[in-house]
C-alpha cells in the first residue's frame, strides 16, 4: 500500500493549520483585542474591535475544526501504515 498521497495531503493539511494560526497572530499583533473600548473618546474604535472580534471567531473555528481533521487524519494514516506493517510480517512467516 502506498500511503505516500495520503501524507502529503496531510502534511498540506497540517500548513494550512500552521497558516492560520501564524495569520490569527499576525492579525492580532498590532491590535488591542484584550481591551473593550468603551469611553466617551473610543467609540471609532468600537466598530474595528468588532470586525476584528468578528474575523478572529472565525479563524478560530476554521483552526479548531481543520486541527480536528488533521489529528484524525494523521491517526488514520498511521494506524493504516502499523496495520499495512503487521499484515505484511504476518504473511512472511
Amino acid at each position: 500500500m502506498n500511503i505516500t498521497p495520503y501524507v502529503v495531503i496531510w502534511s498540506l493539511l497540517a500548513l494550512v493549520v500552521l497558516g492560520l494560526a501564524l495569520y490569527r497572530k499576525l492579525v492580532t499583533m498590532h491590535h488591542e483585542d484584550d481591551f473593550v473600548h468603551l469611553a466617551a473618546g473610543e467609540q471609532q474604535l468600537i466598530p474595528q474591535q468588532i470586525a476584528l472580534s468578528a474575523k478572529l471567531d472565525k479563524v478560530d473555528r476554521w483552526g479548531k475544526t481543520l486541527t480536528v481533521a488533521t489529528l484524525v487524519a494523521g491517526l488514520a494514516i498511521a494506524s493504516a501504515y502499523v496495520w499495512s506493517a503487521w499484515v505484511s510480517s504476518q504473511q512472511l512467516h
